[in-house]
């Protein structure tokens, strides 16, 4: 059975304003995501599933269905603010998505085999999706999950500050820990993370990150179920809290239910965290296609 790869597109609407306003980087028009899905199917991934918004699932479908007809099969999941709360009364005030953990388990009826789960707007590189089918196909289990490290100097902006999960890795290559540092920049030639007291501290440019490409068994559905019970009665009541993959994670290691194993790689991550970056990543595009890595064209 071939694995599927999950992307989580519902908060592109709000993001961009429009679908039709998604912005094009490729020679022949192709957004981030295409890039993605063209990987994707590359590596051996048999079926897209889209995380999205029900009110713009038709205009979605517009600009993705003719691409992808006849070379991957494809399904739609709705992130809406109810799904698989149960008898939880959500707060009034409460507007904000319930996060990314939430939404992976929003597709628990669309997915019944290994899968992997990737952010909309991100660039992963080729290799990152060669190594994650590897692992789909051979070592995923109910006891063992996987995420991409990139290196962080490769996934750093020149014109601003982002946030990264830093992974510590154990002798073994699983693992141990994931810190979401939110504020990562270059301060004067060195990659630190600032503190919410102002403190700097350094962090070697190889240091593994996580970019949000994830490796899973579909046991982590009724996992993330558990969990989110568990979110919905601790922090649900503060409208600004989200229930995150690395919460699911963390807890898969912390209560021994399992290991993540962290997949190295060495691709270049791209994307538009800051409207700056967008002629660099437009340009970085334009190398690997002239490089021979990617096709003028991607769905010619």
């Amino acid at each position: 059975m071939q694995p599927t790869l999950l992307i989580l597109a519902a908060g592109m609407a709000s993001r961009y304003g429009s679908l039709k306003q998604i912005q094009s980087f490729g020679p022949s028009g192709e957004t981030i995501i295409d890039y993605s899905i063209y990987d994707a199917i590359r590596a051996g991934f048999g079926k897209i599933v889209f995380i999205i918004r029900e009110n713009f699932a038709e205009e979605f479908k517009e600009i993705f269905e003719p691409k992808l007809k006849g070379r991957v099969a494809t399904d739609y999941v709705f992130q809406d603010m109810d799904s698989f709360t149960g008898d939880y009364q959500i707060p009034a005030d409460r507007t904000k998505p319930w996060g990314t953990a939430h939404a992976i388990l929003c597709a628990k009826n669309a997915i019944n085999e290994p899968f992997a789960v990737i952010n909309a707007d991100d660039f992963y590189g080729a290799d990152a999706f060669v190594k994650m089918a590897a692992f789909l196909n051979g070592e995923s289990k109910e006891d063992i999950y996987s995420v991409v490290g990139y290196e962080l100097g490769k996934t750093v902006s020149e014109h601003g500050s982002v946030s990264r999960g830093v992974c510590a890795v154990n002798g073994t290559g699983f693992l141990s820990a994931i810190n979401e540092r939110t504020k990562i920049y270059t301060d004067n030639g060195q990659i630190v993370y600032e503190e919410a007291d102002g403190s700097k501290h350094p962090l070697s440019a190889d240091t593994p990150v996580s970019m949000n490409f994830w490796g899973f068994h579909p046991s982590v559905f009724n996992l993330s179920q558990t969990l989110f019970n568990e979110f919905l009665q601790k922090s649900g009541t503060n409208p600004k809290s989200e229930f995150f993959i690395p919460i699911v994670a963390d807890e898969f290691i912390r209560r021994d239910i399992g290991k993540v194993k962290v997949l190295p790689t060495t691709a270049q991550w791209f994307g538009v965290t800051y409207k700056e970056d967008a002629p660099g990543v437009q340009a970085s595009l334009s190398a690997l296609v002239k490089n021979g890595e990617y096709p003028d064209n991607l769905w010619k």
